[in-house]
């Protein structure tokens, strides 16, 4: 059950607060295939099909990195002082 404000008509945290929360602290590791990375990243051009990518993103979902190794991306993330967090 989601808390509400004293008026218990509105969040305590709008959408845009939540998707800012963690920026600059945290970075998401998520697995993605082909089209969700060339989506991502529009200036990738005919990525391989069938290797497992990683995407590192901010807390708001920008892109930040993309590899074909699970530890490269966690490695990247850290490298940048941000926490590396598993999105599944």
């Amino acid at each position: 059950m989601n808390k509400m404000a004293n008026d218990e008509t509105r969040p305590l945290m709008s959408l845009k607060e939540l998707a800012l929360l963690g920026d600059g602290e945290v970075a998401y590791i998520k697995q993605v295939d082909t089209d969700a990375a060339e989506r991502l990243f529009p200036t990738l051009a005919d990525a391989p099909e069938g290797i497992d990518l990683f995407a590192v993103l901010s807390a708001d979902g920008t892109p930040i990195a993309l590899t074909d190794s699970r530890n490269a991306a966690i490695a990247n993330a850290i490298e940048n002082d941000l926490v590396p967090v598993s999105v599944h």
